[in-house]
């Protein structure tokens, strides 16, 4: 009866909406659509606002993951947004995927001072006003050059010499004494820097012009050339009343001592009113410019982790091009990314010969095994005794000149098992045999490997090896550093642990500025010592004492 009674209500309702106008039966169908409608969104928004607080709620109280991503991606701000990110892919990944969070965080002073010389570049840089101004007569032979008007812009040039790692620390080392002294860095692109680096200033170019006024001259600069600031004050050429329009900073192996301490107070009172500065240097010089009372002051401001000086410089200046960090990726994608470990061994022979030396091969073992960093081979039986279910893999990159080293190791772990159970597996990207420096695809594939060091957990290098300083500081690693063998035989103790992940200033002044000269260099102040692996001798900065 009841269900009868329904059907009759549907069909008197049909009844009665189909004896209805047309506009009325239009009037109903939009205003039940309008309520339901309304009740889709209604609910959308319930949802919508129900999951936002989720989200906020889990920003509270995990941290959002959003900003976090992109903190990591500026490199606390080390970085400036902005730039084009497909011309330069490794400017904002290399940090994000690649490597594990740094314990050394920029400070905001650094970061404030870096804005502004973005600023003081894009004013002052190539194709500028004042650029054009500063080099309209610097070509003449002009005496009177630097006291005439040349605006309030003055530069610092960087030359070209020597390998790969000489050039990466000596750049860095230069652009930190740009910022002390606010000048502008322009650096030599007639090698193949361009090829290797993006520009890393937004809207302005790093490269010094082709048509430089002194471009022709500056290769044949030397310690001998009549500008060279030592040969000056031997000659007693340079006051404060008699200001080149040039000056050249001679900051190599050979300097003298009159060379070395152009950045003492009384010195830089006369260098700071020249104009243009020119620099060749194969050292990294930034230890030394501590020795300076005013630029000690803020340096400390800009670096409070003051072993971190390089690692911040060369994560904001340095970005391979795409071609290199096409190189760098593949690699570590086909053979680091899955292992649970990955071990680099940097290996440098400073020898008159050339090629590969058991004792070296000795000291590698020795100290990769003494220091649990590589486990030791043992035979089948007693591997049983050591297997897990869940065997770990270690990848051990080896970066040599010479293939033998790596091959040893990879015949090593293939023919014996490892005490420890491990799985180790080990790649060298290269051996080129010979150092083919200004060669270019020579020079990508050294920075492909320095930056693929720079990505290992653990790190062994060469004593006075700018190739390993680069890599282990670059990644902000404190390697194990391999002394460097003498009469042909393995040392003992073979490598010892460095306590900061500062690169070592070779051949350093041997003594302080000023009040400071008859001390020690590595006793002037208490956190510049001598490095670890020079026998008393190179400059390094420690926050561990």
């Amino acid at each position: 009866m009841l269900k009868q009674t329904k059907v009759n209500m549907f069909q008197i309702s049909g009844d009665v909406f189909r004896a209805l106008g047309l506009k009325i039966k239009i009037a109903i169908t939009v205003i039940f659509s309008g309520l339901l409608i309304g009740s889709v969104i209604l609910l959308t928004t319930s949802t919508f606002s129900n999951n936002f607080n989720d989200q906020l709620l889990d920003a509270t109280l995990n941290g959002s993951s959003e900003s976090e991503t992109l903190h990591d991606k500026f490199i606390g701000g080390l970085l400036k947004p902005g730039f084009d990110e497909g011309s330069c892919v490794s400017r904002y990944t290399q940090s994000l995927l690649y490597r594990k969070p740094s314990p050394y965080k920029p400070s905001p002073y650094l970061v404030s001072k870096l804005r502004s010389y973005e600023k003081l570049h894009k004013r002052c840089g190539p194709g500028t006003k004042a650029y054009k101004k500063a080099t309209k007569n610097l070509g003449h032979d002009d005496e009177n050059y630097a006291s005439k008007s040349v605006g309030k812009c003055r530069y610092i040039v960087w030359v070209a010499v020597y390998g790969l790692g000489n050039r990466i620390l000596t750049l860095a080392s230069v652009f930190l004494y740009a910022l002390l002294t606010n000048r502008v860095v322009l650096v030599d692109q007639s090698k193949d820097i361009s090829d290797l680096f993006c520009e890393p200033f937004p809207g302005t170019s790093w490269l010094l012009p082709r048509d430089f006024p002194l471009m022709k001259q500056i290769d044949g600069y030397n310690k001998e050339y009549s500008r060279c600031y030592g040969t000056m004050l031997n000659n007693h050429a340079i006051s404060a009343n008699s200001t080149p329009r040039h000056l050249y900073l001679h900051i190599l192996h050979d300097s003298r001592d009159e060379d070395k301490m152009f950045f003492c107070t009384k010195d830089q009172d006369m260098i700071d009113k020249v104009p243009w500065l020119i620099v060749k240097a194969n050292v990294y010089f930034v230890p030394s410019l501590w020795f300076n009372p005013t630029f000690q002051t803020e340096l400390m401001k800009l670096f409070p982790q003051k072993e971190a000086v390089f690692h911040h410089l060369a994560r904001y200046l340095y970005h391979p091009t795409n071609q290199v960090w096409g190189m760098i990726t593949r690699y570590h994608d086909a053979h680091l990314a899955r292992a649970d470990d990955r071990l680099g061994i940097q290996i440098r022979v400073f020898s008159d010969k050339a090629g590969y030396f058991q004792h070296v091969m000795d000291q590698i073992l020795s100290c990769t095994q003494r220091e649990k960093l590589l486990p030791k081979v043992v035979s089948q039986e007693e591997s049983k005794l050591n297997m897990s279910e869940s065997q770990k893999l270690k990848a051990v990159l080896v970066t040599s000149l010479y293939p033998e080293y790596a091959d040893r190791l990879k015949n090593m772990f293939w023919e014996q098992p490892s005490s420890t159970g491990e799985l180790i597996e080990v790649y060298q990207p290269s051996g080129e045999r010979y150092q083919q420096t200004d060669n270019k695809l020579h020079d990508q594939k050294a920075l492909a490997e320095m930056y693929l060091l720079s990505l290992t957990d653990n790190i062994v290098t060469s004593a006075r090896s700018t190739f390993g300083y680069v890599a282990h500081s670059l990644g902000g690693l404190k390697p194990w550093l391999l002394y460097q063998p003498r009469d042909a035989s393995a040392p003992d103790p073979p490598c010892v642990r460095s306590t900061s992940i500062d690169p070592c200033h070779l051949t350093p002044p041997s003594h302080g500025c000023d009040a400071d000269w008859g001390t020690d260099s590595g006793k002037v102040v208490p956190f510049v010592k001598h490095c670890e692996d020079r026998d008393n001798d190179g400059l390094k900065l420690f926050d561990e004492l």
